[in-house]
């Protein structure tokens, strides 16, 4: 599979697990959703505290598992670099992000506001390479 192919699949499926490294290189996975955007780099919100940041501001390779809404059934993995992007850069990409999974929100200004007090920011991950190849 290439890395088209995966980002649209990505597209339209938002339920994937993030895989980053701890200190001793072991896997941590994190249930996350994800998006797209227009850099066809796949975004997730989370917030500037999580163990998820500190690996990937010490490693940043990511991998994540993208799979259907119904759980079985086809799913893509990318691997890549991640870039984090906190606030006040990282405030329109998660009203994308947001947009993407849910839609409109009923009241960006508190949106935007919970986004500042939650201390959000965005990964961002630019696939180099992505699966599966064959299913099996």
């Amino acid at each position: 599979m290439d890395v088209k192919d995966a980002l649209e699949f990505l597209r339209t499926n938002h339920r994937s697990v993030l895989v980053t490294r701890k200190r001793n290189g072991d896997p941590q996975l994190s249930p996350v959703a994800h998006g797209v955007d227009a850099e066809d780099r796949v975004v997730i919100s989370t917030r500037e505290p999580a163990y998820k940041v500190r690996n990937l501001r010490r490693d940043p390779r990511a991998s994540l598992l993208g799979l259907n809404d119904g759980f079985y059934g086809q799913w893509v993995q990318v691997d890549g670099t991640a870039e984090l992007i906190s606030l006040p850069e990282a405030m329109e990409p998660l009203v994308d992000l947001y947009r993407q999974i849910q839609g409109e929100h009923p009241d960006w200004d508190d949106y935007r506001a919970a986004m500042v007090r939650d201390q959000r920011l965005i990964i961002a991950i630019t696939p180099t390479s992505a699966g599966p190849n064959r299913s099996g």
